[in-house]
């Protein structure tokens, strides 16, 4: 089988039915969000979300965001506090998923919260919330690569990777924000960053007057997606703060920065000449994409600011660099 893939300035209507029959099928869609490109399947149906962690090879130890059309459809499934209600209306939607407590038989199949009693819920833009609205349901959608590796932000990359595991992708051209939602739970008034994404920290804390509280290590428990210490890999190794490039590597790099050697390099990607951040996220994993294919011996990556979305940046730069599990 190979994936179909229908563009959706073809007819979007009709590419909201045809993956919402897909759907209806019990079969997972890759579909185009803000983000990234997800891999959508019914949340409340056990062997939809097993078709996920199947055909990405995903442990089924790491819980699934379940993606909802608007904050009315998610207040079906889960409770919320008044900060979590108060940063959904101003972010929503938007990359931004928030952990909350589960609703009794919520109709969220355990599967897609690992058996946990709360719930990644994010409201999505554009396409994907046309199909949920559609389906009815909410959809389970991690990002549409193999467990682990580089999240996909063109339909191409899917259909390289996947394409040969789904019946169909909807192309909806690049995802506009690059990198995956940032993810929060609130505790006792205390809002927690579980995972730096499209949403800034400083942005949570100007919407809310709150600081942002980060983990001072590692958690090993899974309380959300994309909290694997190794994940969003490459196949060659990644060098992270390069100052200079080693014969046969591929540099990443970012504004001016000089590094020496670079004519050693296989390949030079700027993740954006002008030092724009929103810029360097949008082509952070397409270029890790293209830096691994022209190299057998290392990707080297030059320091990355860490403010704003330079945090979502160096968090899965050093899951990307992590020792491989």
């Amino acid at each position: 089988m190979t994936a179909k893939i229908i563009h959706i300035s073809d007819g979007f209507e009709e590419a909201v039915e045809a993956a919402r029959v897909v759907l209806a099928k019990g079969l997972p869609v890759a579909i185009p969000t803000e983000t990234v490109y997800g891999l959508a399947a019914d949340a409340t149906d056990p062997l939809a979300v097993g078709r996920i962690y199947e055909t990405k090879g995903r442990p089924q130890f790491n819980p699934l965001i379940c993606h909802m059309c608007d904050l009315g459809m998610a207040e079906r499934y889960a409770h919320f506090d008044p900060i979590s209600r108060h940063l959904a209306e101003t972010f929503w939607p938007g990359p931004l998923t928030l952990i909350l407590p589960l609703k009794a038989d919520s109709g969220i199949h355990a599967l897609a919260t690992a058996g946990l009693d709360t719930v990644g819920l994010r409201v999505p833009k554009g396409f994907a919330a046309s199909l949920i609205r559609a389906f009815g349901r909410p959809l389970a959608a991690p990002s549409a690569n193999t467990s682990g590796r580089i999240s996909p932000t063109h339909a191409q990359h899917v259909a390289e990777d996947l394409g040969e595991k789904l019946e169909l992708i909807i192309d909806g051209d690049a995802a506009p924000v690059g990198v995956e939602s940032t993810i929060v739970r609130v505790e006792d008034e205390t809002i927690r960053l579980l995972r730096p994404g499209g949403i800034s920290a400083e942005e949570l804390e100007a919407a809310t007057g709150r600081t942002i509280v980060r983990p001072a290590s590692p958690s090993a428990t899974i309380e959300a997606p994309g909290m694997l210490a190794s994940h969003y890999a490459p196949t060659a190794a990644v060098r992270l703060d390069a100052r200079e490039v080693r014969p046969g590597e591929t540099l990443i790099s970012f504004g001016g920065l000089q590094v020496s050697g670079e004519d050693r390099a296989t390949m030079v990607l700027n993740l954006s000449p002008a030092g724009d951040l929103r810029e360097a996220a949008a082509n952070l994993f397409d270029y890790l994409k293209k830096a691994d294919a022209a190299t057998e011996v290392g990707i080297a990556v030059v320091p990355i600011p860490a403010h704003g979305l330079g945090e979502a940046i160096n968090d899965r730069l050093s899951r990307a660099a992590a020792p491989r599990t």
